[in-house]
């Protein structure tokens, strides 16, 4: 009879992982154990990044590149992450944490950039989490995160509020549809967001998906997670909250209990309402975008 010794490696994907938020929320997870896969687009940044943490004393960290919003990046992701020594068909803890999201710069937007910010930030997202699930689901311990906003509450568009009748149908449907009315102008006849609207509509469409998936996905721990205004280049370095203090909540939700909830939304460190809304915080923020954006022009 031959006993052998199985060792279970816990292993997190984290997107967007070369600076900020996600950097930070790779090192707290590499510092509890946890083998991470950091992503970024560009080769060298990600590098850095691994180097930076390493440096610091975390060895289980590795880079691999990652193009949400290429098919083929995220099939090599899948198929190649082995050659860097950390092999994805295995048991294992996985997190996917989208980092916050392209915000900066879309205060005064085009239409191009509209479809920029839903193709990273929601179908990204989407095609990333899709790929994954096939391994999360031979995992018993599978978890996924989506960094958002409670600018992506689901009271942005009342059709993403119906969640007990969405499917990913209907949401792609309402994410169409808002496109075309950004294209025609017609944004504000239709009862959509006029600031900062495609970063309020990816990640209204992102907190939605999240709850659908959590639905459908029992066997894993899908949930969402606003970190906070945090100091990045996202938010133009405003914020009370340094990359490393906002990285607590990602890697709070990422490390909850086997029987802990799914499909919720997390502002910060405590569980919130889909539906919360803190309105003196979102229209100081959004001054604070527009200042800083309208600095482009000199005005």
């Amino acid at each position: 009879m031959f006993v052998h010794d199985i060792v279970i490696t816990r292993v997190s994907v984290v997107t967007g992982a070369n600076k900020g938020l996600g950097l930070e929320t790779s090192r707290k997870l590499a510092s509890n154990g946890i083998t991470v896969i950091v992503t970024a687009r560009n080769e060298k940044n990600g590098t850095d990044a691994v180097e930076k943490l390493k440096a610091s004393g975390l060895s289980d960290v590795v880079f691999h590149p990652l193009d949400v919003k290429d098919p083929a990046s995220i099939d090599s992701l899948i198929n190649n992450a082995g050659q860097n020594g950390t092999e994805l068909n295995m048991e294992l803890v996985a997190s996917v944490l989208d980092e916050a999201g392209m915000l900066k710069g879309v205060t005064i937007s085009t239409y191009e950039m509209a479809v920029d910010c839903l193709n990273t930030n929601y179908f990204g997202t989407k095609k990333v989490t899709e790929a994954l699930l096939p391994l999360l689901q031979l995992s018993k311990s599978a978890r996924i995160v989506n960094v958002t906003s409670y600018y992506g509450l689901l009271i942005v568009k009342t059709e993403l509020s119906d969640t007990d009748n969405l499917s990913e149908e209907k949401i792609e449907e309402i994410v169409q549809w808002f496109l075309k009315d950004f294209k025609e102008d017609t944004l504000k006849a239709n009862g959509w967001p006029l600031t900062i609207s495609a970063y309020k509509v990816s990640k209204a469409a992102i907190n939605a998906y999240t709850k659908l998936m959590a639905k459908k996905h029992p066997n894993i721990l899908i949930n969402c997670v606003h970190p906070g205004y945090v100091q990045t280049d996202i938010t133009y370095g405003t914020g009370p909250l340094t990359p490393e203090e906002g990285a607590r909540a990602p890697v709070m939700v990422a490390l909850l209990p086997d029987n802990g909830p799914s499909g919720r939304y997390f502002h910060e460190m405590q569980e919130a309402a889909y539906y919360l809304m803190h309105i003196c915080d979102l229209k100081i923020l959004e001054l604070s975008y527009l200042i800083e954006s309208l600095k482009q022009f000199h005005v």
